[in-house]
């Protein structure tokens, strides 16, 4: 039995789960299992990290207890450990690969010291024999030390049967870089959590984003870029493409923090509806506690722009290549963000992929 902390958040009149109800999960029923099998989804490659099995810093960022967390903590005992000492510097990624069968809690941790680089490839995997409802509940945790680099790679190809529940925050501390970015394309519904600190001054972080959803899957993400120490920088984008009768929702706050000045933070969400049935909100938001601050966003939710397609059709393009030529438009402005080299084009490539499903 579930203890009472266990108690998930109501659909209405609770501030960050207004357009995602999750009234019909029985978070109960689904008890914690082993890492299922799985084929490399977007990264083919072996999975190459170690096993966490406990660790200093284990449970030291992300902190806030709720049904998830709390379910987690209580019943993990699976998980990866990036840990890179200082100095050092990773020549080859780490992958990391979870394959979720009926129920998997699940942990990532993240250590880079003073100094270190580090290349982290994270996917979610439906198992190879998943059938019926499933349940994957992570927690990520990510520590930069000071000066160290991460770029980290987050994607989640679970199947349409499966909730989908993330708490990933990173700690970014003085002159330290994080480069994250996250593909979502798969799960039934859920919530994903994505929250950096930027600790220490002359830190930086850039997030992005990419998700296409389709039939009846809903998709909503929740980011915090906090501001805690002077001369910080943030740069979040995220972009969606949607069809069928599929929704998401993305909330964005900027926090900066009281003595936190020279903050220069960045914020962005713009979905395409394929369909007339796709639904978006994209919400950004500003909490703001210093006076010496550039702090802006942007959101749009727009449909397939029909004078455009007719103007590629007029020019010899079929229906089929002039929607392409379009969503291929919209999604190289957030590629051109991510590092040249391998990155890029997995994530071009696995777009590439998606978008072909999507279409047909």
């Amino acid at each position: 039995m579930a203890s009472p902390t266990l108690e998930l958040p109501s659909f209405k009149g609770n501030p960050g789960w207004e357009f995602t109800d999750i009234s019909k999960l029985d978070l109960d029923a689904f008890e914690p299992g082993e890492p299922a099998d799985a084929a490399p989804a977007i990264f083919d490659r072996p999975a190459n990290a170690a096993p966490l099995e406990g660790h200093d810093l284990l449970g030291t960022v992300v902190t806030k207890e709720d049904a998830f967390t709390v379910r987690n903590s209580e019943r993990w005992a699976h998980g990866a450990l990036v840990h890179v000492p200082a100095g050092e510097k990773l020549d080859e990624p780490v992958v990391i690969r979870a394959g979720v069968g009926e129920a998997l809690d699940w942990r990532t941790l993240i250590v880079l010291e003073d100094g270190a680089e580090a290349e982290v490839w994270e996917e979610w995997v439906s198992g190879d024999e998943g059938e019926g409802e499933a349940l994957f509940n992570g927690v990520t945790e990510i520590v930069l030390g000071e000066g160290a680099t991460l770029h980290y790679v987050g994607a989640q190809v679970l199947n349409d049967s499966t909730w989908l529940f993330a708490n990933q925050r990173a700690v970014v501390a003085r002159d330290a870089t994080l480069d994250w970015s996250a593909l979502a394309f798969g799960s039934m519904r859920g919530k994903v959590w994505m929250e950096t600190k930027l600790d220490g001054q002359g830190s930086s972080a850039r997030v992005t984003g990419a998700y296409v959803s389709d039939r009846r899957q809903h998709l909503d993400f929740d980011t915090l870029q906090e501001h805690a120490a002077p001369n910080t920088v943030s740069d979040l984008a995220f972009r969606g493409v949607l069809g069928g009768r599929s929704s998401a929702v993305w909330r964005g706050m900027i926090k900066v923090d009281p003595g936190a000045q020279k903050t220069d933070a960045f914020q962005e969400c713009r979905n395409l509806l394929l369909s007339k049935k796709a639904h978006a909100d994209a919400i950004p938001g500003l909490e703001i506690q210093a006076d010496d601050v550039r702090c802006t966003h942007a959101a749009a939710i727009a449909q397939l722009d029909r004078d455009q397609v007719y103007y590629l059709r007029s020019h010899g393009l079929s229906e089929h290549a002039a929607q392409r030529l379009i969503i291929d438009g919209f999604l190289q402005e957030l590629v051109a963000r991510l590092a040249e080299g391998q990155i890029r084009e997995i994530t071009a490539g696995a777009l590439e992929a998606r978008l072909a499903e999507l279409l047909g």
